[in-house]
């Protein structure tokens, strides 16, 4: 079903809810209660899957939605990654890979927009297993404070999250310069593109 309205609803409110957990995960981080953090962390990601099913399969998507739900996510994961990067929990270049892919996102949303190039949000398969490994990640993180055994499966984490998130980025680079070419050979007066954004 077509995203045309921007009402709220239950997925709505569940992305919301994501949004306002991320200042209470960060603030338990800093804290030191890796514990809570990891009961909040998850309640996030639960309501990052539960709003896309419950929006899809009873037909509840709005584009409040569409916009909400990617910011959401980052949000977390940006607020996640720099704070366990300044703890010194997890690699400092994690954090990096992770930041530059979702600033090379927003800086080709922000040509689009400057060059009058209307795109769809429409995530891709690889950028969705991107953002549901970095979740995995982050959760396995804070859960070898509490099972050391989990450190293994941490550490092949880490570099599975960072060779997709580059893959990712390097998808998004590519399609979007292809988007614009296309957009930038149409008139100015007549752009109305239907490609969508990976």
């Amino acid at each position: 079903m077509k995203a045309s309205h921007w009402s709220i609803n239950i997925p709505n409110i569940l992305t919301i809810a994501r949004i306002l957990l991320t200042p209470l995960f960060v603030i338990l981080l800093i804290r030191n209660h890796f514990g809570l953090a990891l009961i909040i962390f998850a309640l996030a990601g639960i309501s990052d899957g539960l709003d896309g099913f419950i929006a899809r399969y009873f037909n509840q998507r709005t584009v409040m939605g569409a916009y909400l739900d990617p910011i959401a996510d980052k949000f977390l994961l940006a607020a996640a990654f720099i704070t366990l990067a300044i703890l010194q929990i997890i690699p400092a270049w994690l954090t990096v890979i992770v930041i530059s892919r979702d600033i090379l996102i927003v800086s080709g949303i922000a040509i689009f927009s400057f060059n009058d190039i209307k795109v769809k949000i429409k995530p891709s398969v690889v950028s969705k297993f991107t953002t549901a490994v970095q979740l995995g990640t982050v959760f396995l993180v804070l859960l070898a404070f509490h099972f050391p055994i989990v450190g293994v499966a941490e550490q092949a984490a880490i570099w599975v999250t960072a060779g997709l998130t580059i893959l990712s980025g390097l998808h998004y680079m590519l399609a979007g310069i292809s988007i614009l070419q296309v957009g930038l050979e149409e008139d100015p007066t007549e752009r109305k593109n239907e490609n969508r954004q990976p």
